[in-house]
């Protein structure tokens, strides 16, 4: 997939708004001219396939832990994590 915007102007913009477009092609080649020539374009925002494609590449879905870390990765502070909260001097 490859959006016709900017990575910002594709994230911000909800799907539901029809500023954009983006390309798909299962052929994965060598040549990224190559692959856009023979890609199909789509109106509308990428957000949608994205979506499709992560449900079926996805696991099975299972319940969000109800703790964090693990252990063997015991979590190294309540989030959002100290480094939100230093100042650079």
């Amino acid at each position: 997939m490859l959006g016709a915007s900017g990575h910002i102007a594709g994230v911000v913009n909800p799907p539901q708004q029809k500023k954009r477009h983006y390309w798909t092609n299962d052929l994965l080649t060598d040549d990224p001219d190559d692959w856009l020539a023979r890609a199909q374009s789509h109106q509308g925002s990428w957000w949608s396939n994205w979506a499709e494609w992560l449900v079926e590449h996805a696991g099975t879905r299972r319940p969000a832990p109800t703790r964090e870390g693990s252990v063997r990765h015991r979590p190294l502070g309540a989030a959002p994590g100290m480094y939100v909260r230093e100042k650079v001097a």
